[in-house]
């Protein structure tokens, strides 16, 4: 009787939780589109994002790993292998993209994650798709086609190759997304998480060495700050808050909540970065969502 009251509270603070990671977590294309107008390209830019994420997701690695048993070479292979789809090459392809195409289009672009997750489980591991799944799907692809169109009609070839890298950045991050079910299992989503992300941003760290002359990290004073908003209140605290959130209310009603993202992302690039609110992305947003939402319905 005594643990009645704390379940309504904890439900609350998990849809608390879960929307403000999704909101905190769509305010990254408004802060990339931000930083893009001081002149500096997406090499540098995301280096300056993973070097200001680093400690934060080095500390929450060795924090949930303190007590547990070394990793084995395998396990390693796995580790680096996670952190290059999922957060290296996910990030850097979608940070791409964003100079090429609205805060909006991305975002929605993003969004068909769980669809692309069904279709490489099909193709990898022969897993069934459901009549009511395909449908959801079918809404939400013609959502972004939609918005993809008017874009491309605005903007021509550069939309076309904005699109195509945001769309490889979901397909990467939905590669991670098949692949670390086993590994979850074994080492936990904390540290999981920790260990991938910080991966990623060495990769990202490396790359920028690699590409980039030592000089070309001279950039303007608001890249720096926008990059340290970037991988903290953008990048760490959401990921934090959505694994707190699944805690409490379950990665499908935290998914559900996610819906916001999208809404939250076009409401920003209107009110911050001047984009154009359409009846066309009005219309593509609707579709996307509603697509989603039947799909991820279908699924249970």
């Amino acid at each position: 009787m005594g643990c009645a009251p704390t379940a309504p509270k904890s439900i609350a603070v998990g849809l608390v939780l879960a929307t403000v990671g999704a909101i905190a977590f769509s305010g990254k294309a408004i802060i990339v589109k931000l930083a893009y107008r001081y002149g500096v390209d997406a090499v540098t830019l995301i280096m300056y994002r993973m070097l200001f994420a680093l400690p934060i997701f080095a500390a929450m690695a060795w924090w949930a790993s303190r007590g547990k048993a070394a990793l084995s070479r395998k396990d390693w292979l796995g580790v680096l292998w996670l952190g290059f789809t999922g957060y290296y090459l996910a990030s850097f392809l979608d940070f791409a993209g964003l100079a090429y195409i609205s805060a909006s289009l991305e975002r929605l672009i993003l969004y068909l994650n769980p669809t692309l997750v069904l279709l490489l489980g099909l193709m990898l591991y022969g897993r069934r798709i459901t009549r009511p799944q395909m449908l959801g799907m079918a809404v939400s692809y013609a959502g972004v086609v939609l918005v993809f169109g008017h874009e491309i009609s605005l903007l021509g070839r550069e939309a076309a190759w904005g699109a195509l890298l945001v769309f490889l950045s979901a397909i990467s991050y939905a590669l991670y997304l098949v692949y670390s079910g086993e590994m979850v299992k074994r080492l936990g989503a904390l540290r999981l998480v920790g260990l991938a992300t910080s991966v990623a941003c060495v990769f990202c760290i490396v790359q920028f060495l690699v590409l980039r002359p030592l000089d070309a990290a001279w950039v303007a004073p608001q890249v720096i700050w926008l990059s340290v908003l970037n991988a903290t209140l953008c990048t760490a605290v959401p990921v934090l808050m959505v694994m707190m959130a699944i805690e409490r209310i379950g990665a499908g009603l935290a998914a559900q909540t996610g819906m916001v993202g999208p809404m939250s992302t076009i409401l920003m690039g209107v009110l911050i970065l001047g984009e154009p609110f359409t009846a066309w992305v009005a219309a593509g947003t609707v579709l996307v969502i509603a697509g989603i939402f039947v799909f991820s319905r279908s699924g249970k």
